[in-house]
């Protein structure tokens, strides 16, 4: 192990690229086996979003860990995928077992030095988030009712996209010929560990869309806006929780299990309850339950024991 991390070896099928060192981040022990970076394939073009917001979305885990080299030389061929990556809006995938590790090429301070952020989700998942695999499910599809919805599907994604890339560069969006600024909003900290955060936020109350950044940091890694996601609230979404408050009271105990990454999974709850009144600030951190991909959601070990149970999914 080297003063970084773990020392690993990269492959692309047989080709070797170099040598990058596997860096552990916080709470996780994520190492790959015999230290090798065995490159499998390239994922398709992201057209949706950057594949750093994906797979924000949709990975159970925070980064696994970091890729960075150490190495003296230059070493061309991983230069070479870096930049593929980077500029191309692909990922380099790594099978282990029945999951994809995904590297996503993030900006460097030294750009003759690659830097890699590491993602696992189910084989197959990713892919199937892109939108050329919607317009791969049209194209095979012949019952006209279906083509006609997953055509309207496709058209909301492509419009989304527009507005999510805006907001992603230029912290504003134009709709409908007004020019729509980010407002600043303040999250408390959940508890002692954690720090303040404020994020740069653009809501369509009237269309139940919001766009936030998972991870709003700033400075030379300006990739991290890459973390930007739009979210569309259900439309009854609002009614349903003002009859779970009516009256100031109560009338289930909320909790939340997910597959998705904890940070994201608190951003979207942050926006379903935004006073509290669902699941109490003090109580958010043991009730909001990240699980692992492909493990069943064990309610009963999950959850303490409580009068009714309610499971909601209130965004698309």
């Amino acid at each position: 192990m080297s003063r970084l991390g773990f020392k690993s070896l990269v492959y692309h099928g047989d080709l070797f690229l170099g040598e990058l060192d596997a860096i552990p981040v916080k709470d996780q022990s994520f190492q790959f086996p015999n230290n090798e970076i065995r490159v499998h394939h390239i994922s398709p073009i992201s057209e949706r979003c950057p594949p750093l917001s994906i797979l924000h979305t949709i990975s159970s885990f925070s980064v696994r860990c970091k890729l960075e080299s150490s190495s003296p030389i230059q070493q061309p061929n991983l230069i070479n995928l870096h930049a593929s990556c980077f500029h191309e809006l692909k990922t380099a995938v790594v099978l282990i077992g029945d999951e994809e590790l995904h590297l996503v090429a993030m900006p460097s301070k030294q750009k003759k030095f690659p830097c890699f952020w590491c993602y696992s989700v189910p084989c197959g998942l990713y892919s199937s988030s892109l939108i050329d695999a919607l317009r791969g499910w049209i194209a095979r599809e012949s019952d006209q009712v279906r083509i006609s919805g997953m055509s309207a599907e496709l058209k909301r994604y492509i419009d989304d996209r527009a507005l999510l890339k805006q907001y992603t560069e230029n912290d504003l969006v134009m709709d409908n010929g007004k020019i729509l600024k980010v407002q600043s909003e303040e999250v408390a900290p959940l508890s002692d560990s954690h720090e303040r955060v404020v994020r740069p936020v653009i809501r369509f109350p009237e269309r139940n869309i919001v766009l936030t950044r998972i991870n709003p940091e700033v400075g030379f890694l300006m990739q991290i806006r890459d973390t930007s996601v739009l979210v569309r609230l259900r439309p009854a979404w609002e009614d349903l929780r003002s009859y779970l408050i009516a009256k100031g009271r109560k009338r289930f105990e909320v909790y939340v299990c997910t597959m998705a990454e904890r940070d994201y999974a608190l951003e979207m709850w942050r926006l379903l309850d935004p006073e509290a009144h669902l699941i109490g600030s003090k109580q958010l951190l043991d009730r909001v339950v990240c699980v692992k991909s492909g493990k069943l959601f064990m309610i009963l070990r999950i959850f303490q024991p409580c009068f009714m149970l309610k499971v909601l999914d209130a965004m698309t």
